[in-house]
């Protein structure tokens, strides 16, 4: 019961939190490989470079996606938390007041 509820909302907390020993298109698509989906490659690329769109960093970061999350700024991280939680498509997503600026 906890488990499927999880699924179905998302969260984004005030300090950006990109899991540091993933790259930005690995955080990206961490919700589905940590639920155990397993997405055909083009279905992988197509989630992730929707959702880095969705939040404006696409263009950013298009050229780096195998680089660590951890390397961008700040707000760049923030924006990479909530692609993350846009890519899993949450019916809720829980966003932090410092997150309405975004």
């Amino acid at each position: 019961m906890t488990i499927n509820l999880r699924r179905k909302i998302g969260m984004v907390f005030q300090r950006p939190n990109p899991f540091p020993t993933l790259s930005i298109f690995d955080n990206v698509i961490a919700g589905y490989k940590l639920n155990g989906i397993h997405l055909k490659k083009s279905e992988r690329e197509e989630i992730v470079e929707t959702s880095l769109k969705d939040v404006a960093l696409w263009d950013e970061v298009k050229d780096s996606l195998h680089s660590k999350g951890n390397f961008l700024s700040g707000g760049q991280q923030q924006r990479l938390c909530i692609a993350r939680t846009i890519a899993f498509r949450p019916e809720v997503i829980l966003l932090d007041e410092p997150t309405s600026a975004l």
